[in-house]
């Protein structure tokens, strides 16, 4: 995707900052994200919406007044961690509680649920709605399963739209949760979408052929059709959405909110040719447009493709619809002026202080400490190699970037073990402390996943007064059991737990028939392999990948394989943690 030839890894944050720096009179950077300029009223609900970047406009182009009063942005198609939005969420909080709200992918739950969970931990009242507007995601009697796309829009409006009139957080979660009730959408794609730095669109449609059902991350539609006209294409697309007419809106009373959404190269006069068509359509029906919006309002990159969303009003709902609201890509209405009250202060970097004496030089590293840096060292080599790879395998049903993830997230947390060490953090605390910048890093559903994994493990070997083979095998144990809690997998669910299962089964094994560590880690990794590389015949049952199913028949699980080349990686030439073999290789 694009022009300007760009670190992959820098792009998002970069994007973020440039944003920021073309709306200063909307919003203004904030640590994980963004927040709106005009000041927040005192016990005023702060409602933070977010996700993974290359949707502009949304998420961070809905933040302002009437709208969202922050978003969370995460790397390119890749949840925010949960320390972003416990940043964002603290930042905007006012004593009236938080709604977090955004499309329902299973590393954007994971993520926010835990920055919840963090930020009730500080008094603060947080609620969550998630977005699940998308029709080909699952079935009508699984609305709990499907995923959120442009539909999102009027969620956010109504939600922000409450909390800017003062209402409590009850009701602006109750608000939002029936706007995303009476929400459906439904896209197509002509052509993938292209990540920053590859070479390839993450899937490619067959000259004269549409996909349905394509999902905003990249994954492909679910069914393919032939190229249409407008007509036949917005009759295909206004006929499946009223099929799923919410129940309590009765047949002859219609008033709907029409979005026809670009989805990045899909331009405007295309989808004035396309609204044109859905007009007559419903006009046909005897459908009443009570509303409409019809341009980008969330994109997937460079994707050619367009989506139809209906939101069916009532009484109550339009009126928050209707709401004024004034954010750097969306304005409606006139609002009142504002306050007199103090501007909120730019954020700025505080001043470094100046150290009264010359610091103190860090001990050197013990043994142990060397042996834990070693290994990551060792993973953060082996993921390198494997970036291409990885990412290959997870474009098959997914959006391609789980190889940049793991990536990000093993040289975050490789240099919080670094950094830990220098003060003298034991092997325990130092996994701890890399668990949390995985998560912060890494993103995505394999970011907590790993970063919840390496939390437990580090939990478990720093209860260790000195850590033997049988503590190295409890701390895997207590890394599997986040796994499962976190990911709520079970075996054969084709996730990283029919990876790890096996190597800890294989490991307890082992150390229970006398081998020593060293051959018992190695074998528990290359049985981890074999396990990872079987997850090829098995369908997916959670996460992006759920929906496309078939299509990931023969292609092993990304986040399995993986999790075996990083154990294959940390198990090799293993000589404990009392000592490594090159001391030089941890640095």
């Amino acid at each position: 995707m694009g022009y300007l030839p760009t670190d992959p890894a820098n792009f998002a944050s970069e994007a973020i900052d440039g944003f920021a720096a073309a709306y200063p009179r909307h919003v203004r950077r904030i640590d994980g994200g963004v927040m709106r300029l005009a000041p927040i009223p005192s016990d005023q609900v702060g409602v933070v919406v977010g996700g993974g970047s290359g949707h502009y406009p949304a998420f961070a182009g809905l933040v302002g007044r009437g709208l969202a009063a922050g978003a969370v942005c995460g790397n390119i198609f890749a949840s925010p961690s949960a320390g972003q939005v416990v940043r964002v969420g603290s930042a905007v909080e006012r004593g009236a509680g938080l709604l977090l709200t955004f499309g329902n992918y299973a590393g954007d739950v994971l993520h926010f649920t835990l920055g919840a969970e963090r930020l009730r931990r500080q008094g603060i009242d947080v609620r969550i709605v998630t977005v699940t507007d998308d029709i080909a995601s699952a079935p009508i009697d699984q609305q709990e399963l499907r995923r959120g796309i442009a539909g999102g829009l009027a969620v956010y409006k109504v939600a922000g739209a409450a909390a800017e009139a003062g209402l409590p957080l009850d009701e602006v979660e109750r608000l939002a949760r029936k706007a995303n009730g009476r929400t459906r959408s439904l896209g197509v794609a002509f052509s993938g979408c292209t990540l920053p730095g590859a070479d390839q669109p993450l899937f490619e449609v067959p000259s004269g052929r549409m996909a349905i059902g394509m999902g905003l991350h990249g994954e492909p539609g679910l069914s393919e059709g032939p190229l249409t006209e407008a007509g036949p294409l917005a009759a295909l697309l206004v006929e499946r959405l009223l099929a799923e007419r919410p129940a309590d809106v009765p047949e002859d009373q219609q008033r709907l909110v029409v979005l026809v959404n670009g989805l990045g190269c899909f331009k405007y006069e295309e989808l004035f040719v396309l609204f044109g068509a859905v007009n007559r359509e419903l006009q046909g029906r005897g459908v009443v447009m009570a509303d409409c919006e019809c341009g980008e309002l969330v994109t997937s990159l460079d994707m050619a493709g367009v989506s139809l969303s209906f939101f069916w009003l009532d009484g109550e709902l339009e009126g928050f619809w209707n709401a004024a609201a004034d954010s750097a890509a969306y304005r409606r209405g006139q609002l009142a002026a504002e306050s007199d009250g103090p501007q909120q202060p730019a954020t700025q970097r505080p001043e470094p202080e100046l150290p009264s004496e010359p610091p103190t030089q860090p001990a050197p590293l013990t043994p142990e400490q060397e042996a834990l840096l070693a290994r990551f060292k060792a993973v953060e080599e082996e993921l390198q190699e494997r970036v291409e790879e990885l990412g290959g395998l997870d474009a098959v049903a997914g959006d391609g970037d789980h190889g940049l993830g793991m990536l990000r997230g093993i040289r975050g947390a490789r240099e919080s073990a670094i950094g830990a060490c220098g003060r003298g953090c034991g092997p325990g605390e130092a996994l701890m402390e890399a668990g949390e910048a995985w998560s912060d890093h890494g993103g995505g559903t394999s970011g907590a996943l790993w970063g919840g994994a390496l939390l437990a493990a580090g939990q478990s070997l720093a209860q260790a007064t000195e850590i033997g083979p049988n503590d190295v095998a409890a701390a895997f144990g207590a890394a599997l059991q986040a796994v499962i809690d976190l990911g709520q997998a079970a075996p054969g669910d084709k996730t990283m737990l029919d990876a790890l299962q096996p190597f800890c089964l294989q490991l307890r094994a082992d150390l229970d028939e006398g081998l020593d560590l060293a051959q018992a880690l190695q074998n528990a990794a290359n049985t981890s392999l074999a396990a990872a590389t079987a997850t090829a015949d098995l369908l997916p049952q959670r996460g992006r990948a759920r929906p496309h199913g078939q299509r990931s028949l023969g292609h092993p699980d990304p986040g399995a394989m993986s999790l075996a080349y990083c154990l294959l990686a940390a198990s090799a030439g293993y000589v404990g943690l009392h000592g490594v073999a090159d001391p030089a290789q941890a640095s």
